[in-house]
């Protein structure tokens, strides 16, 4: 199935992304310990990520040219946070460090045997962003406007400005915010968490939530990851599904796996592909993602991903 809208062939950038970045200490533990037991952890990592700034990396790493904006506090975190993007050769001159502010920062426990794992997170208020905070002028120096919906006042004024510039604007969102249902009308790809979509709309059937989503908010493709059930589109009254793929040497770590499988799904939509070439692709870079601790690790390069598309096996 083709993409029902334009895609524009050029811009300063193929993406540009706003929203979150973050510092995991990533703990991988045996098992997920009970409460009131000491466990000895197995390995220990210090990794950057955020679904955003995870998300320009993947793409900048499959050859793509990106930029990136988000709030990083003027701590040890924010500095080592932003040096990574710099280092992956994302243009990150639209990020800012707040001073007086800390970077947001995760502990995530890893269970060894399954690589799923448990976030705990925070985020320093002064790290958000009003409406007349949004860089504006990012927002039409991509092909692609790529957001997470924290801050949604802020957003929507970054796909307001996308929308008038003729860029597809692309949203990862896994919980409800103030503000998000203003938003949602003014996104062309809305690709969540499995949990999201009876979230928002009440309905548990997953193809009849992502049927009331695009009838609700006029998103033209719509979806939802489902972890190791692969990944559902809604588009023009049809769904698409991919299997997930079975991880390289075994799954070490689902951290991020999300924001890879975004910037598969980008990758594709900028190559010019078809909505299910899309999707697969999306799936590879997530399972390629997983091979690895942390959140950005495992993000392949272009003659990776090629390569296991070729011999990938579905679970």
């Amino acid at each position: 199935m083709r993409v029902p809208f334009a895609v524009p062939l050029e811009k300063e950038f193929d993406a540009v992304g706003f929203g979150l970045n973050a510092v995991d200490h990533l703990i991988v533990a045996p098992r997920y310990p009970a409460f009131d037991t000491k466990v000895r952890f197995t390995d220990y990592k210090l990794s950057a990520g955020g679904q955003t700034a995870t998300a320009m990396t993947g793409l900048q790493r499959l050859g793509l040219k990106t930029a990136y904006a988000g709030r990083f506090g003027a701590d040890d975190a924010g500095h080592y946070g932003l040096q990574t993007l710099v280092d992956e050769g994302v243009d990150a001159r639209f990020a800012e460090v707040i001073e007086g502010a800390r970077t947001q920062t995760a502990f995530i426990i890893i269970d060894a045997g399954t690589g799923e794992r448990t976030i705990l997170w925070d985020r320093d208020e002064r790290l958000s962003y009003a409406e007349q905070d949004a860089p504006l002028e990012l927002a039409a120096r991509g092909r692609v406007l790529h957001i997470d919906a924290h801050d949604p006042p802020a957003c929507l004024a970054l796909a307001r400005e996308a929308r008038r510039a003729g860029a597809i604007v692309s949203l990862d969102v896994d919980n409800l915010y103030k503000g998000l249902p203003e938003l949602l009308p003014f996104v062309d790809l809305l690709v969540s968490s499995a949990e999201f979509p009876h979230r928002l709309v009440g309905i548990e059937d997953e193809r009849a939530a992502l049927r009331e989503i695009r009838s609700r908010f006029g998103c033209p493709v719509v979806g939802m990851t489902r972890g190791v059930r692969g990944a559902i589109l809604y588009c023009e009254e049809s769904f698409l599904e991919s299997p997930a793929f079975s991880v390289p040497g075994g799954c070490r770590d689902t951290t991020g796996a999300g924001d890879a499988f975004h910037a598969g799904f980008l990758y594709g939509l900028l190559a010019g592909e078809e909505l299910e070439a899309c999707l697969r692709t999306a799936c590879a870079v997530a399972a390629l993602k997983c091979r690895s601790l942390g959140a950005r690790a495992g993000l392949p390069t272009r003659d990776e991903l090629s390569d296991f598309i070729r011999h990938a096996s579905p679970l």
